[in-house]
Protein backbone atom coordinates (compact mmCIF):
# COMPACT_ATOMS: atom_id res chain seq x y z
CA UNK A 1 0.00 0.00 0.00
CA UNK A 2 2.37 2.44 1.06
CA UNK A 3 4.66 1.60 -2.27
CA UNK A 4 1.90 2.06 -4.35
CA UNK A 5 0.99 5.35 -2.90
CA UNK A 6 3.96 6.63 -3.50
CA UNK A 7 4.57 5.35 -6.69
CA UNK A 8 1.42 7.53 -7.60
CA UNK A 9 2.94 10.40 -6.14
CA UNK A 10 5.89 9.78 -8.52
CA UNK A 11 4.06 8.88 -11.41
CA UNK A 12 2.29 12.39 -10.83
CA UNK A 13 5.00 14.57 -9.92
CA UNK A 14 6.55 12.88 -13.16
CA UNK A 15 4.17 13.95 -15.27
CA UNK A 16 3.91 17.41 -13.99
CA UNK A 17 7.40 17.85 -14.27
CA UNK A 18 8.07 16.19 -17.62
CA UNK A 19 4.81 17.57 -18.96
CA UNK A 20 6.33 21.56 -18.83
CA UNK A 21 10.01 20.19 -20.49
CA UNK A 22 7.77 18.20 -23.57
CA UNK A 23 5.16 20.61 -23.93
CA UNK A 24 6.91 23.43 -24.33
CA UNK A 25 9.86 21.79 -26.30
CA UNK A 26 10.02 23.61 -29.72
CA UNK A 27 9.18 20.87 -32.08
CA UNK A 28 5.93 20.02 -29.63
CA UNK A 29 5.11 22.94 -29.21
CA UNK A 30 5.62 24.48 -33.01
CA UNK A 31 3.06 21.20 -34.06
CA UNK A 32 0.65 22.38 -31.71
CA UNK A 33 0.48 25.91 -32.46
CA UNK A 34 0.12 24.91 -35.98
CA UNK A 35 -2.61 22.77 -34.88
CA UNK A 36 -4.49 24.36 -32.21
CA UNK A 37 -2.74 27.91 -32.60
CA UNK A 38 -1.13 30.32 -30.43
CA UNK A 39 -4.25 30.78 -28.13
CA UNK A 40 -5.40 27.39 -28.63
CA UNK A 41 -2.36 25.81 -27.48
CA UNK A 42 -1.75 28.25 -24.34
CA UNK A 43 -5.11 27.13 -23.02
CA UNK A 44 -4.54 23.73 -23.54
CA UNK A 45 -1.10 23.77 -22.13
CA UNK A 46 -2.62 25.58 -19.40
CA UNK A 47 -5.59 22.78 -18.51
CA UNK A 48 -2.54 20.20 -18.83
CA UNK A 49 -0.14 21.72 -16.45
CA UNK A 50 -3.16 22.49 -13.85
CA UNK A 51 -4.24 19.40 -14.48
CA UNK A 52 -1.20 17.69 -13.60
CA UNK A 53 -0.71 19.68 -10.96
CA UNK A 54 -3.90 19.12 -9.19
CA UNK A 55 -2.92 15.04 -9.50
CA UNK A 56 -0.07 15.85 -7.84
CA UNK A 57 -1.35 17.59 -5.00
CA UNK A 58 -3.73 14.60 -4.15
CA UNK A 59 -1.52 12.26 -4.60
CA UNK A 60 0.81 14.13 -2.15
CA UNK A 61 -2.13 14.49 0.54
CA UNK A 62 -2.82 11.10 -0.02
CA UNK A 63 0.44 9.19 0.65
CA UNK A 64 1.41 7.53 3.49
CA UNK A 65 4.18 8.96 5.79
CA UNK A 66 7.37 7.19 5.08
CA UNK A 67 10.62 8.50 7.26
CA UNK A 68 13.32 8.30 4.98
CA UNK A 69 15.53 10.13 7.31
CA UNK A 70 15.43 11.95 10.55
CA UNK A 71 16.64 15.83 9.74
CA UNK A 72 18.07 17.76 12.92
CA UNK A 73 16.04 19.98 14.75
CA UNK A 74 17.80 23.03 13.39
CA UNK A 75 16.94 22.34 9.81
CA UNK A 76 13.33 23.28 10.08
CA UNK A 77 14.55 26.78 10.55
CA UNK A 78 15.90 26.44 7.28
CA UNK A 79 12.19 27.06 5.23
CA UNK A 80 11.53 30.03 7.72
CA UNK A 81 14.84 31.92 7.33
CA UNK A 82 14.58 31.59 3.38
CA UNK A 83 10.85 32.02 2.64
CA UNK A 84 11.08 35.83 2.73
CA UNK A 85 13.84 36.21 -0.26
CA UNK A 86 11.36 33.72 -1.77
CA UNK A 87 8.34 35.24 -1.30
CA UNK A 88 10.28 38.69 -2.73
CA UNK A 89 11.16 36.76 -5.87
CA UNK A 90 7.49 35.58 -5.99
CA UNK A 91 6.43 39.33 -6.09
CA UNK A 92 8.46 40.38 -7.97
CA UNK A 93 8.43 37.92 -10.85
CA UNK A 94 4.26 38.55 -10.97
CA UNK A 95 4.60 42.40 -11.11
CA UNK A 96 7.59 42.58 -12.98
CA UNK A 97 7.96 43.10 -17.19
CA UNK A 98 10.59 39.73 -18.14
CA UNK A 99 11.89 38.83 -21.10
CA UNK A 100 11.17 35.09 -19.89
CA UNK A 101 8.12 35.38 -18.72
CA UNK A 102 5.03 33.60 -20.89
CA UNK A 103 4.55 36.19 -23.89
CA UNK A 104 7.60 38.42 -22.77
CA UNK A 105 9.36 38.09 -25.95
CA UNK A 106 8.78 42.11 -26.88
CA UNK A 107 10.40 42.84 -23.24
CA UNK A 108 13.87 42.30 -25.08
CA UNK A 109 13.94 45.31 -27.58
CA UNK A 110 11.85 47.39 -24.84
CA UNK A 111 14.39 50.29 -23.52
CA UNK A 112 15.28 48.93 -20.03
CA UNK A 113 14.66 44.92 -21.26
CA UNK A 114 15.74 43.82 -17.86
CA UNK A 115 14.12 46.38 -14.77
CA UNK A 116 14.17 45.88 -11.01
CA UNK A 117 14.58 42.08 -9.50
CA UNK A 118 15.73 41.16 -13.29
CA UNK A 119 18.64 42.62 -12.82
CA UNK A 120 19.12 39.74 -9.88
CA UNK A 121 18.38 37.31 -11.51
CA UNK A 122 15.96 36.71 -15.18
CA UNK A 123 14.13 34.08 -13.56
CA UNK A 124 13.11 35.30 -10.28
CA UNK A 125 9.98 32.91 -10.20
CA UNK A 126 11.85 30.11 -10.66
CA UNK A 127 15.25 30.57 -8.22
CA UNK A 128 12.22 31.00 -5.62
CA UNK A 129 10.60 27.86 -6.88
CA UNK A 130 14.10 26.36 -6.52
CA UNK A 131 14.94 27.83 -3.54
CA UNK A 132 11.84 26.99 -2.13
CA UNK A 133 12.21 23.06 -2.52
CA UNK A 134 15.51 23.18 -1.34
CA UNK A 135 14.82 25.10 2.12
CA UNK A 136 12.09 21.80 2.83
CA UNK A 137 14.17 19.23 1.48
CA UNK A 138 16.68 20.02 4.19
CA UNK A 139 13.91 20.32 6.70
CA UNK A 140 12.29 17.21 5.45
CA UNK A 141 12.60 13.13 5.87
CA UNK A 142 9.58 12.14 4.63
CA UNK A 143 9.66 10.23 1.47
CA UNK A 144 6.50 11.99 -0.04
CA UNK A 145 7.77 15.45 0.64
CA UNK A 146 11.39 14.47 -0.60
CA UNK A 147 9.71 13.42 -4.09
CA UNK A 148 7.75 16.43 -4.54
CA UNK A 149 10.18 18.80 -3.18
CA UNK A 150 12.88 16.66 -5.63
CA UNK A 151 10.26 17.30 -8.22
CA UNK A 152 9.91 21.07 -8.13
CA UNK A 153 13.72 21.77 -7.95
CA UNK A 154 14.44 19.40 -11.16
CA UNK A 155 11.44 21.86 -12.65
CA UNK A 156 13.49 25.07 -11.77
CA UNK A 157 16.68 24.14 -12.84
CA UNK A 158 15.80 22.72 -15.61
CA UNK A 159 13.19 25.28 -16.51
CA UNK A 160 15.94 28.04 -16.54
CA UNK A 161 18.20 26.66 -19.18
CA UNK A 162 15.01 25.13 -21.16
CA UNK A 163 13.56 28.99 -21.35
CA UNK A 164 16.79 30.34 -21.91
CA UNK A 165 17.44 27.70 -24.98
CA UNK A 166 13.69 28.46 -26.19
CA UNK A 167 14.18 32.15 -25.97
CA UNK A 168 17.59 31.90 -27.94
CA UNK A 169 15.99 30.05 -30.85
CA UNK A 170 12.92 32.72 -31.05
CA UNK A 171 15.10 36.37 -30.39
CA UNK A 172 18.29 35.59 -32.28
CA UNK A 173 20.33 38.13 -32.14
CA UNK A 174 18.13 39.63 -29.87
CA UNK A 175 18.55 37.79 -27.10
CA UNK A 176 22.18 38.71 -27.11
CA UNK A 177 22.09 41.69 -24.95
CA UNK A 178 19.52 40.45 -22.45
CA UNK A 179 21.91 37.46 -21.96
CA UNK A 180 24.98 39.31 -21.65
CA UNK A 181 23.56 42.30 -18.94
CA UNK A 182 21.55 39.15 -16.81
CA UNK A 183 21.89 36.19 -15.54
CA UNK A 184 20.38 32.97 -14.34
CA UNK A 185 22.24 32.85 -11.35
CA UNK A 186 21.23 35.16 -8.67
CA UNK A 187 23.78 38.06 -8.48
CA UNK A 188 25.92 37.24 -11.33
CA UNK A 189 25.76 39.65 -13.71
CA UNK A 190 25.57 42.18 -10.88
CA UNK A 191 28.58 40.63 -9.62
CA UNK A 192 30.71 40.34 -12.81
CA UNK A 193 30.06 43.82 -13.68
CA UNK A 194 27.92 43.45 -16.49
CA UNK A 195 25.15 44.85 -15.14
CA UNK A 196 23.80 47.64 -12.48
CA UNK A 197 21.72 47.30 -9.66
CA UNK A 198 17.78 48.62 -10.10
CA UNK A 199 16.69 48.88 -6.36
CA UNK A 200 14.57 51.53 -7.08
CA UNK A 201 13.11 49.12 -10.19
CA UNK A 202 12.21 46.83 -7.17
CA UNK A 203 10.27 49.28 -5.14
CA UNK A 204 9.90 49.16 -1.29
CA UNK A 205 5.87 48.15 -1.82
CA UNK A 206 6.78 44.75 -3.42
CA UNK A 207 9.01 44.47 -0.10
CA UNK A 208 6.01 45.12 2.23
CA UNK A 209 4.22 43.26 0.06
CA UNK A 210 6.17 40.43 0.31
CA UNK A 211 6.61 40.47 3.96
CA UNK A 212 3.02 40.64 4.45
CA UNK A 213 2.97 37.63 1.87
CA UNK A 214 5.44 35.61 3.98
CA UNK A 215 3.53 36.79 7.40
CA UNK A 216 0.51 34.75 6.21
CA UNK A 217 2.17 31.94 5.12
CA UNK A 218 3.64 31.44 8.49
CA UNK A 219 0.13 31.94 9.69
CA UNK A 220 -1.20 29.79 7.49
CA UNK A 221 1.34 26.97 7.55
CA UNK A 222 -0.07 24.44 10.60
CA UNK A 223 -3.77 25.32 9.37
CA UNK A 224 -2.98 24.17 5.81
CA UNK A 225 -0.39 21.87 5.96
CA UNK A 226 -0.66 20.47 9.55
CA UNK A 227 2.82 21.00 10.25
CA UNK A 228 3.89 23.91 11.96
CA UNK A 229 6.75 26.01 10.42
CA UNK A 230 8.84 26.16 13.89
CA UNK A 231 10.95 23.93 15.55
CA UNK A 232 8.88 21.81 17.95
Amino acid sequence: MDQASLGGLLLATGTFVLGHFILSSLPVRRGLIHALGENGFRIGYSVAITAAFVWTLFAYARAPFVTVWVPPAWTAWIPVLVMPLVALLTVCAFTTRSVTAVGGEAQATAPDPAPGIMRVTRHPFLVGAGLWALAHLAANGAAAGMILFAGILVLAVGGMAHIDMRRRAALGGAWGPVALTTSAVPFAALLSGRAKPDWAGIGLWRVAVALALYLALLLLHAPLFGVSPFPV
